[in-house]
């Protein structure tokens, strides 16, 4: 499945003082697979462009955060959900 969220294993030292995450994630941009931008692309109206940073809904990408559950909660590293 297609994902604007990419994942890698980063190399963990034996000497880190901290633990380790195991999985780091970030996100790469829609502008990246749209080679050029076609004409006649839909737009948003001013205000709504102004609300989201942008004025094409294809180059519309909102951050979510990886950390988070379904709940809210905050994730330990190990990537299940903190209690508290």
């Amino acid at each position: 499945m297609f994902t604007y969220r990419k994942a890698y294993r980063p190399y963990i030292s034996p000497w880190d003082p901290c633990p380790p995450l195991l999985v780091k994630t970030y996100e790469t941009p829609p502008q990246l697979y749209m080679g050029f931008q076609p004409m006649g692309l839909p737009q948003f109206n001013s205000r709504e462009a102004l609300r989201r940073g942008t004025l094409w809904p294809a180059l519309f990408a909102p951050y979510t955060n990886p950390y988070k559950d379904a709940k809210g909660g905050v994730c330990d590293d190990g990537g299940t959900p903190m209690d508290g």
